[in-house]
C-alpha cells in the first residue's frame, strides 16, 4: 500500500438501533434499557474510523433505501468520507438491532435489506481513479448480487495493480456460505482480516484449537492475515508464519459496547497501512482505534 491514493471501500451501510441493557433479557416482559438509533454497517464504519485515523482519501460505494438515504449520507461527509449511494427504490436500508448487555459483548438481529442488493450494475470502473487500496466487507459475499459485484471490484482491482484486503464480517453468514467457497471467492485480495472465530471457521479448525494455526494456515492462502482477538489484541501472520502478537489497547473509560472494535481495527489499521505502516504498527493503530471504539455505543468514531 502507498499514501499516493484513496481508500476505496465497497460495504454495507445499514441502520443500527442499539439497545444496551444491564439487567437480563426478561422473556414476556420489559427489560430496561437505553436504546440509541445510529448510523452503522461494517464497510461504512470501517471507512469513518479510516478517514479519522488516516491522511487517504476514502470513499464508500453503498446501497440505502429512500427512507434515510438522505441521513446516511449526512453522517458520512460529516465523518469524512466521501460516498456513492445507490439509492435502492424497492428495499429499505439494512438495519441491524444490536442487544449489548451488561458484559458489553452483544447479540446481532439482521436485516439486511438493500445493502446486499448492491450489484455489479452499481459498479464504475472510475470508482478505483486514484485509489491506491480497495477494501471490501465480507457482508457482500453472503448474497448473489452483492457477491456479483464485489468479485467484479476485485477483478478490476487486480487489473489496476490496486491492493484489495476482505474482512470476513461474520463467522455465522460464513457458517451458511461454506468457508471453502469464501475463500474460493476473494481468491486474489492481499490481506484477510477475520476475527479469532472467523480465523478458525475458515481454516477448517474446531472450537478452541489455537488461533495461531488458523493464522498462518490462512496466511498460505492470503498472503498477510492479522486476526483480532478482542481484549487478546492481534495477531499478524505473513505467507505461512506469525509475524507478530500486539497486546490490545486499554480502554480509557469503561467498556460500554464491542458492537464496532473490529470495524475500528479495520478502519485504522488500512488507514495506517496507506500512511506508510508495517503491518505489525497498523494493527497497534487497529487496537488504539478498538480502544476508542469500545467506551460508547455503536460503531463510528
Amino acid at each position: 500500500m502507498t499514501a499516493a491514493g484513496a481508500l476505496l471501500v465497497v460495504g454495507d451501510v445499514v441502520t443500527d438501533v442499539v439497545a444496551v441493557h444491564t439487567d437480563p433479557l426478561a422473556p414476556a416482559t420489559d427489560t430496561a434499557a437505553r436504546i440509541r438509533t445510529l448510523p452503522g454497517g461494517a464497510g461504512a464504519n470501517a471507512a469513518c474510523w479510516a478517514a479519522r485515523t488516516g491522511s487517504a482519501e476514502v470513499r464508500l460505494l453503498a446501497r440505502v433505501g429512500t427512507e434515510s438515504a438522505r441521513w446516511h449520507e449526512r453522517a458520512l461527509v460529516d465523518a469524512g468520507v466521501r460516498p456513492r449511494l445507490v439509492i435502492d427504490q424497492e428495499e429499505p436500508t439494512g438495519t441491524v438491532v444490536a442487544l449489548v448487555g451488561k458484559d458489553a459483548e452483544r447479540t446481532f438481529l439482521t436485516d439486511s435489506g438493500a445493502s446486499l442488493r448492491l450489484c455489479p450494475a452499481d459498479w464504475a470502473p472510475s470508482l478505483l481513479d486514484g485509489a491506491a487500496h480497495l477494501h471490501l466487507s465480507g457482508y457482500l459475499f453472503f448474497a448473489d448480487p452483492s457477491r456479483e459485484l464485489a468479485l467484479v471490484a476485485l477483478r478490476a482491482a487486480r487489473m489496476r495493480g490496486v491492493s484489495v484486503s476482505v474482512d470476513p464480517a461474520s463467522a455465522g453468514f460464513l457458517a451458511a456460505l461454506g468457508p471453502q467457497r469464501f475463500l474460493d471467492a476473494v481468491a486474489g485480495a492481499g490481506v484477510l482480516l477475520p476475527n479469532e472465530d472467523e480465523a478458525r471457521l475458515l481454516a477448517g479448525l474446531p472450537e478452541g484449537e489455537g488461533v495461531a494455526r488458523a493464522a498462518t494456515a490462512l496466511s498460505r492462502r492470503v498472503p498477510l492475515v492479522v486476526v483480532t482477538l478482542g481484549p487478546a489484541g492481534a495477531l499478524v501472520a505473513e505467507r505461512g508464519r506469525i509475524t507478530a502478537e500486539v497486546a490490545a489497547e486499554p480502554p480509557t473509560e469503561p467498556v460500554v459496547d464491542s458492537t464496532g472494535a473490529g470495524d475500528a481495527f479495520t478502519g485504522a489499521f488500512l488507514a495506517a497501512r496507506l500512511d506508510g505502516a508495517d503491518p505489525p504498527q497498523a494493527a497497534r493503530a487497529g487496537c488504539r482505534a478498538a480502544a476508542r471504539a469500545i467506551i460508547h455505543p455503536g460503531g463510528r468514531p
